[in-house]
C-alpha cells in the first residue's frame, strides 16, 4: 500500500491503491463512517495533482504547464472541485506555486463515480423534467419597477425544472447530457468537502480514532487552508468558455455599491454560495425593504414634532424669564451642587418634544404592528424560497442533525441508539450536568461583570454631574459656562457617560466572541444545529445585556428612585444620590444614548467591513494584475484572499439582529432609529456583496431552509418590544403626565397646557433641609435669600397636615400609566395576533404549486419504474425464447417469440 503524506511525518491523508492497481493515475483510500472503500479515476473516489513534483508517493498527473486562470486540470476536462494547501520550508526539487517558495497547491478533482455516489447518500434534489407548471402572471404596472430590475439571466440563471433527490441506481431517469457538467461547482465542492471532512489520515500500524477529517489536519497545521475556487476573477470574465463566469455577474450587478437601488440576484446567489447564504441576503434584503415604510413613518412623527414646535406650551413656560426664570430648582447633588433656575434647560426641553409628543404614542403602536407585519411576511417570502430552491422536503436531519467529529473524539463512550441499532458515541448525563452548570456560572459571572460596567458608568453619571452642576453661576440668567451655552449638565453628562460605555461596550465584545465560542465548545454539543443554536444564544445574551442595559437604565431605572429633598435614596448606601431626569424628562437622555450607541455601532462596524478590507483588497488587485496571468493562477489568487470561516453568516446576523432590538425595543425615545438603521442596511447589504464576492474565498455551499435560531430570537424581541415601548410611553415620556393635567387638573374652563409647569414641581423649604443636601452658597450671595426651591415630583406643599407625602393627582397619574400600559399591550398584542392569523404562513398559490409538484413526481416516478419493469420482463422473455428454441421441440416457440417481440 502507497501513502501520501501530509506535512507531518505521522500525518497520513491518502492512501494510494495497490502496485497491482500501478496503471490508474491517481487514488485515494478512504474511510467513510467504519467502512473502507478504495476507490481511484475510473472507479475511484478523487483524483489529485500537486504541480511540480508530487508528494511523497504519489503519481503526478500534469507533466504540461497549468492553465494560467483556470479552475480545470491541463486536461480541460476535470474540474478542480477543492484546494488544499500546506508549506514546506525544505528545499527540495519541488517548484512551489507562490512568491514565498514554500506554499504548496494540491488539487482535488471529484469523478463522476464519487459525485453520483454521495449526491444519493445526501439526497442532493436534481432536475429530471422540464417544468410546465405555469408561471404567476406578472404583477400590474411592473413597468414602473424595471429600473430596479436586473437582466432575466442574472435574475433566473437556470430554467425552471421538476426536481427529485439523486438515486444513483436511477441515473437514467434524470436530465444527464453532460456527467462532467451535471452537478453544478456548488454542489461538487459540497460533495467533497463532506467526504474531507470524514477522510481518517492514520496508519495502519496505528490506529488513532482521532485522527479524521481536514479539519484537524488544518487545525494542527499540517494544511493550511483548504477551500474551492472562484470561477474566475471577479472584475473580467473567465477565457474558457464552459467556466461560467458567475462571480463576475455577481460583482457587476450586486456587489458594486452604485447597484444599490437594484434587486438582488438572489437566485444566482443560491446558485454559486448556496442555499444558506443565499437565505442570509434574502432575508437582509426583506428586513431593507420593510424598514423602508418604518423609516417613513419615523420621520412623519419627526416631522409632526417639527411643525408643532410653536405650540409647546410646556417649553415656552419653561423658557419664559417670568416663569422658568423666576423657578429655583433644589440642587441636583450633595455639596458641590448649588441652586439653578429652571430656564437654563430650556434648550433641552425644546430638544425633547421634537421626540417626546402626540405622535410618538401612534409611533409606538405602528411600530409594534409592524414588527408583526414583518415576521409575518417574511415566513411567506421564505415559503417561496423554499419551493423555488427545492428546499420544502428538506430535513434538517440530512445535514446539520449528523453528529459533529468533535464529539465522536471527545465522547469515548458509546451506546446503541434504539433506531439505527448501531453504536453511536454519547455524552453521559452526569458530564453533560456538570458541563452545564460550569457553562451557566461563566454566563452568570460575564453578564455580572456588564451590569458592573453599567454600575460603574452610573457612578461616572453621579459623579460628573456634581462637577458639571457646579460650573453653574448665579446671574438671572444662570448660563452654564465652560461646559457650553447649549449643553446643560444632564445633557453633557449623559453624551461622556454614553460614549465611556460604547468604548466598554466594544472593549466586552471582543472578549465574549472567545468567551461564547470557549463555553460552547466545552459543553460538546453533539449536532453541528445544536452547537449552533448554543452558540447563538450565548452570544446574543451577553450582546443584549451588553448593548441595552443602559438603555434600560435610562429607561426604566434613572429617576425613579430618587426621593425627595430631605429624604434623598442614594446608591448602594454610597455618598453618591441618584440621578434626577431633567424637568423635560428622561426621554431626551434615552435618545442620546440610544442614538450614540446605535450610530456607533453602525460606523465600527462599516469601518470593519468595509475601510479595513479596502486597503487589503487595493493590495491584492495590485498583486493579481501586476503578476503576468501564467505566475498567478486561480488557486494562489484565492488563496490569498481571506478566509470564510464557520462563523462568518453568524457575525452578520448577530449585528443586524442587534440592530433589531435598537429599532423596535427603544424606537419610542427616537422615531428615526428606523432611517438610520435603513442607511445602514443599503450599505451593508452591498459591502457584504462585496465582501463575499472580492474579499472571502469561495465558501463551501452549505443548505439551510431558514434563518436557524435567529427566527426564534427575533420573536422574542418582537414579543418584549411591546412591552418596552408601552413602559417606555408610560414612564419614561412625560406625556401621560401631561395628559392628566390636560383633561384633569387644568385651570379653567378650556383645555390647556398652561400652568403644567407650575403643577408638575413640588415646593421643599429650605430650612428643613439635611446639612448634607444644603448646597454651599458661600460663593453664590445671589441665593442667600431663598427659603424655598422646587423638585420634580407631586407633594403636598410644607404646612400642610400630609406635608411631603404624595398628593391625588400623583396616584390618578400612576392609575393612568397603567391603564396605558395595559391598553398599549392588548390592543397591539391582539392586532398582532390577529394578523399573524390572517396571513397564512404559506400562499396559497406556493401550495398549489407544491402539491402539483409532488403530484407529478410521483406520476413520473411511477412510469418510470412501470416503463423499466417492462424493459426487464422483454429482456426475460427474450433471453428465455433464445433458450428455447436451442431445445429438441417447443411447442411454444412462437407464443415466446411473440410475446418477446
Amino acid at each position: 500500500m502507497r501513502r501520501i503524506t501530509g506535512k507531518t511525518k505521522d500525518a497520513t491523508l491518502i492512501e494510494m491503491t495497490n502496485t497491482a492497481d500501478a496503471h490508474v493515475e491517481d487514488g485515494f483510500a478512504v474511510l467513510t463512517g467504519y467502512r473502507k472503500t478504495f476507490l481511484a479515476d475510473n472507479n475511484g473516489l478523487l483524483s489529485s495533482s500537486d504541480r511540480g513534483t508530487p508528494l511523497p508517493g504519489h503519481q503526478e498527473t500534469d507533466k504540461l504547464e497549468q492553465s494560467k486562470d483556470s479552475v480545470y486540470f491541463q486536461d480541460g476536462v476535470r474540474r478542480i472541485d477543492f484546494v488544499l494547501s500546506y508549506v514546506d520550508d525544505k528545499d527540495g526539487d519541488k517548484k512551489a506555486e507562490s512568491d514565498d517558495r514554500k506554499t504548496y497547491y494540491l488539487k482535488i478533482h471529484a469523478p463522476w463515480e464519487v459525485l453520483a455516489t454521495y449526491a444519493d447518500v445526501l439526497k442532493i434534489k436534481v432536475p429530471f423534467k422540464p417544468s410546465d407548471i405555469p408561471k404567476g402572471r406578472d404583477a400590474p404596472l411592473q413597468w414602473l419597477t424595471k429600473p430596479f430590475r436586473l437582466p432575466p439571466e442574472i435574475m433566473k440563471p437556470d430554467p425552471d425544472y421538476f426536481t427529485a433527490p439523486f438515486d444513483k441506481s436511477k441515473a437514467d431517469f434524470f436530465l444527464i447530457k453532460d456527467k462532467e457538467t451535471f452537478f453544478p461547482p456548488s454542489t461538487r465542492n459540497r460533495i467533497v468537502y463532506y467526504i474531507l471532512t470524514r477522510c481518517p489520515y492514520y496508519k495502519e500500524d496505528r490506529k488513532e480514532k482521532d485522527k479524521t477529517g481536514i479539519k484537524r489536519l488544518l487545525s494542527n497545521g499540517t494544511y493550511t487552508s483548504a477551500y474551492p475556487l472562484h470561477d474566475c476573477r471577479y472584475w473580467k470574465k473567465a477565457k474558457e468558455t464552459q467556466c461560467e463566469s458567475e462571480r463576475y455577474h455577481l460583482y457587476k450587478h450586486w456587489a458594486r455599491f452604485l447597484c444599490f437601488y437594484k434587486e438582488q440576484p438572489l437566485n444566482l446567489i443560491r446558485k454559486y454560495y448556496g442555499e444558506k447564504i443565499g437565505i442570509y441576503f434574502a432575508w437582509l434584503g426583506f428586513y431593507t425593504e420593510m424598514l423602508f415604510f418604518a423609516a417613513v413613518m419615523g420621520v412623519i412623527c419627526f416631522v409632526y414634532g417639527l411643525l408643532s414646535y410653536d405650540d409647546n406650551i410646556t417649553s415656552k413656560e419653561i423658557c419664559n424669564p417670568n416663569i422658568g426664570g423666576k423657578i429655583v430648582m433644589c440642587p441636583l447633588c450633595d455639596k458641590k451642587c448649588t441652586y439653578w433656575k429652571l430656564n437654563s434647560t430650556c434648550l433641552s426641553s425644546w430638544q425633547a418634544h421634537l421626540f417626546d409628543n402626540e405622535g410618538t404614542v401612534f409611533f409606538a403602536i405602528f411600530m409594534g404592528i409592524w414588527v408583526t407585519l414583518f415576521l409575518e411576511f417574511w415566513k411567506r417570502r421564505q415559503a417561496r424560497l423554499e419551493y423555488e430552491w427545492d428546499l420544502v422536503d428538506f430535513e434538517e436531519e440530512q445535514q446539520q442533525l449528523q453528529i459533529r467529529p468533535e464529539f465522536e473524539l471527545k465522547c469515548t463512550t458509546k451506546r446503541r441508539n434504539r433506531i439505527t441499532q448501531e453504536l453511536e458515541p454519547y455524552l453521559p448525563f452526569t458530564s453533560k450536568c456538570a458541563r452545564f452548570c460550569v457553562s451557566g456560572a461563566i454566563v452568570l459571572f460575564w453578564t455580572c461583570l456588564i451590569v458592573a460596567c453599567v454600575m460603574g458608568v452610573i457612578a461616572y453619571r453621579l459623579a460628573v454631574y456634581a462637577a458639571f452642576a457646579s460650573l453653574m453661576k448665579d446671574s438671572p440668567t444662570n448660563k452654564i459656562q465652560l461646559v457650553g451655552s447649549l449643553i446643560n449638565p444632564q445633557l453633557a453628562t449623559s453624551v461622556t457617560a454614553s460614549c465611556i460605555n460604547f468604548v466598554i461596550i466594544l472593549i466586552l465584545n471582543f472578549l465574549y466572541e472567545y468567551v461564547a465560542i470557549w463555553i460552547t465548545d466545552m459543553e460538546i454539543p453533539k449536532t453541528h444545529l445544536e452547537y449552533e443554536n448554543k452558540l447563538t444564544t450565548k452570544m446574543f445574551m451577553f450582546q443584549f445585556v451588553n448593548y441595552y442595559s443602559s438603555c434600560f437604565y435610562v429607561a426604566f431605572f434613572k429617576g425613579k428612585f430618587v426621593g425627595y429633598p430631605g429624604n434623598y435614596t442614594y446608591m448602594f448606601g454610597s455618598q453618591l444620590r441618584n440621578e434626577e431626569c431633567a424637568p423635560g424628562g428622561c426621554l431626551i437622555e434615552l435618545t442620546t444614548q440610544l442614538v450614540i450607541v446605535m450610530a456607533g455601532k453602525q460606523l465600527v462596524g462599516n469601518i470593519q467591513e468595509a475601510l479595513l478590507p479596502l486597503l487589503r483588497n487595493w493590495w491584492i488587485s495590485r498583486k493579481g494584475r501586476s503578476h503576468p496571468e501564467g505566475r498567478y493562477s486561480r488557486w494562489e489568487q484565492d488563496h490569498d484572499l481571506q478566509n470564510f470561516s464557520q462563523f462568518g453568516l453568524f457575525y452578520e446576523y448577530l449585528e443586524m439582529v442587534i440592530q433589531f432590538g435598537f429599532i423596535t425595543l427603544f424606537v419610542a425615545s427616537f422615531p428615526l432609529a428606523p432611517l438610520l438603521a435603513l442607511f445602514n442596511n443599503i450599505l451593508e447589504v452591498r459591502v457584504d456583496a462585496w465582501k463575499f464576492t472580492t474579499q472571502f474565498r469561495r465558501p463551501v455551499a452549505a443548505k439551510a431552509r431558514n434563518i436557524g435560531a435567529w427566527k426564534d430570537i427575533l420573536n422574542v424581541v418582537a414579543i418584549l418590544s411591546v412591552v418596552t415601548n408601552a413602559f417606555i410611553m408610560a414612564f419614561t415620556s412625560d406625556m401621560i403626565p401631561r395628559l392628566v393635567y390636560l383633561y384633569a387638573y387644568h385651570p379653567g374652563e378650556k383645555a390647556t397646557m398652561e400652568g403644567y409647569i407650575n403643577n408638575s414641581l413640588s415646593v421643599y423649604e429650605i430650612n428643613e433641609l439635611h446639612i448634607q443636601n444644603r448646597a454651599d452658597i458661600e460663593e453664590h450671595p445671589a441665593w442667600t435669600n431663598i427659603t424655598t426651591c422646587r423638585y420634580r415630583d407631586y407633594r403636598y406643599p410644607p404646612g400642610h397636615e400630609r406635608q411631603y407625602t404624595h398628593t391625588m393627582q400623583f396616584w390618578h397619574i400612576l392609575a393612568a400609566k397603567m391603564a396605558f400600559i395595559i391598553i398599549m399591550e392588548h390592543v397591539v398584542f391582539v392586532v398582532k395576533f390577529f394578523v399573524a392569523w390572517l396571513i397564512p404562513d404559506v400562499p396559497s398559490e406556493v401550495k398549489a404549486r407544491i402539491k402539483r409538484e409532488r403530484y407529478l413526481v410521483q406520476e413520473y416516478l411511477h412510469t418510470y419504474e412501470v416503463e423499466k419493469l417492462k424493459l426487464q420482463l422483454s429482456q426475460s422473455f427474450c433471453v428465455t425464447a433464445e433458450t428455447t428454441s436451442l431445445l429438441p421441440s417447443s411447442p411454444n416457440k412462437h407464443e415466446v417469440l411473440s410475446e418477446c417481440i
